[in-house]
């Protein structure tokens, strides 16, 4: 069983909260476990509502890590090597290649970054559009046992410190849990039919 420590985030000053939980790290066996289980719940899913692009055998993860200058980690590296891009319903994770045009993660990175009026830090990786100019990113300045944070960037808010971007799930694989499975688990079946 996992245990919670409680950490300090905001002052009680401002109207935010003040305290969220963060469960102590996960050993190695128990986040590969994660990973692995996560991956075949989204494979229950009906070719219909699911599209899982083709694995990765090449060196692009590694080029693109040297591209950006940051590790990925494990957890999403797995996925976009067995499915190099997939969707679930409306959901999309970005591929990387540029088979995938103006929608590779590579391309999405260097104009979140390089284009836009309002760029995230470098350090923001955008793997999925929310459908209206905004993206889940992966921290990769909060690196640690090679898993991140999935944080929310706003396109059209002005953050007066990045502490205001939201965490949203403390690992890609919460992500994919919360946002792609259970999400669509409330419209539809596995079979893709509508609930």
């Amino acid at each position: 069983m996992l245990r919670s420590v409680e950490i300090e985030l905001f002052s009680p000053i401002l109207a935010r909260p003040s305290q969220i939980l963060f469960p102590l790290a996960e050993t190695q066996n128990e986040m590969e476990d994660k990973i692995l289980n996560t991956y075949e719940e989204l494979l229950k899913f009906s070719n219909s509502i699911l599209n899982l692009e083709s694995p990765i055998i090449d060196s692009r993860i590694e080029d693109f890590e040297n591209k950006i200058e940051y590790k990925l980690p494990k957890d999403f590296k797995y996925f976009i090597k067995k499915n190099n891009g997939f969707s679930l319903s409306v959901t999309e994770v970005y591929g990387i290649g540029k088979e995938f045009l103006n929608s590779s993660l590579d391309e999405i990175y260097d104009f979140e970054h390089n284009e836009v009026g309002n760029p995230m830090p470098k350090y923001f990786l955008p793997f999925s559009p929310d459908g209206y100019g905004n993206h889940y990113c992966i921290d990769l300045s909060r690196i640690e046992n090679e898993i991140c944070p999935i944080v929310f960037w706003q396109h059209d808010y002005n953050y007066k410190n990045i502490s205001e971007v939201e965490t949203c799930n403390k690992n890609f694989v919460e992500w994919i849990n919360e946002v792609m499975i259970e999400w669509t688990l409330g419209e539809y079946n596995f079979d893709g039919t509508e609930k």
